[in-house]
């Protein structure tokens, strides 16, 4: 039971497993999956699971890992921001300097990845590597999940660009049963990670890179330049500066190509936001909120009148009660190579 929900449906991602995940959920009352034949990575399976909840009308959508590393009992603390109408997404923090089992490399890197995170996205989450979150139908309506590899980075820096309002709420994980089969040690998931984010970050800030990139390459070209310059004027000896001279001009035009690629990619920026605008359209009509309930969002997309109403919504409003949401839980349970 989670207060101010008046349905809780059980979801079970099987990405590919060989063992016998789906019968032993079936023996414990579930009965929605979504199933891999072969294993497609965690993101392809966050959004499958995605579509599969909002096409049978959840309004909150909590995702958890299959692993047992976070407190289920902690579900109803997660969605209750959302109930209420102050955040969009919930993100649990496992609260990392404190789990016995993380190497203090591991914990700095959690810490210096969240930094990243948090600047790419302007948020101040404290663990943004967390896979334990809540999101409201209107925040996965404008998320778009392209990344191959981990979800978790990308919908941080999409929800942080598009002013989605995220919270973080505290959990203390449970004790670790397994190593983790989604990388293969630290660098790897750093180096995975790492691509997601920057990936992500040319999304919406592409300009901001290649600028920086056209005036790095400007001033080491202005360097032999100037020294160039500087030496021609005083009438010393520049037969020596050929290859400064040489480097300078590769320089300069990294420089130019650098520009050039900026305003490319921000012109490919506005295509983006244009297309994004259609996407949410084609999105609100293909999973229409079941419920006359709705978190405050800024977005057109919590807004929209188009949206309808479920009988049980109807009579709640009829009694003059409020209406109280749908939510959907979304399991990925563990794979061989997951």
């Amino acid at each position: 039971h989670v207060d101010g929900v008046d349905e809780i449906e059980i979801l079970v991602i099987d990405d590919g497993s060989t063992d016998r995940t789906i019968a032993v959920a079936r023996e414990h009352g579930v009965t929605h999956f979504v199933h891999h034949t072969r294993n497609m990575g965690l993101a392809r399976s966050f959004r499958d699971g995605v579509d599969y909840a909002m096409a049978h009308g959840a309004d909150i959508v909590v995702n958890t890992d299959g692993d047992n590393q976070y407190p289920q009992d902690r579900i109803g603390d997660l969605v209750q921001p959302i109930i209420a109408g102050t955040a969009d997404i919930v993100i649990a923090d496992r609260q990392t300097h404190t789990i016995g089992h993380f190497s203090p490399f591991k914990k700095l890197m959690q810490r210096f990845g969240s930094h990243i995170v948090n600047r790419a996205a302007s948020t101040e989450l404290p663990d943004a590597a967390s896979g334990f979150r809540a999101y409201s139908h209107g925040a996965l309506i404008r998320l778009n999940v392209v990344t191959q590899f981990s979800y978790c980075m990308e919908t941080i820096i999409q929800a942080g660009n598009k002013r989605l309002r995220i919270v973080s709420i505290p959990v203390v994980t449970n004790a670790k049963t397994r190593e983790s089969r989604l990388f293969k040690n630290v660098f790897h998931h750093m180096a995975k990670s790492g691509s997601a984010i920057i990936r992500s970050y040319l999304m919406f800030k592409p300009y901001v890179i290649f600028a920086t990139l056209a005036i790095a390459f400007g001033l080491l070209a202005a360097i032999p330049f100037v020294r160039f310059a500087v030496q021609w004027l005083t009438g010393g000896d520049t037969s020596g500066n050929v290859q400064s001279l040489i480097f300078g001009s590769i320089m300069t035009v990294a420089a130019l190509l650098s520009l050039a690629l900026g305003v490319l990619s921000d012109l490919q920026r506005t295509n983006r936001v244009l297309i994004e605008d259609q996407l949410e359209r084609i999105k609100e009509l293909q999973y229409p909120r079941t419920a006359a309930w709705s978190p405050s969002l800024t977005s057109a997309a919590a807004s929209d009148d188009r949206l309808r109403q479920n009988n049980a919504s109807v009579a709640a409003a009829a009694d003059g009660l409020p209406p109280r949401p749908v939510t959907a839980t979304a399991a990925r349970p563990p794979h061989p190579e997951d």
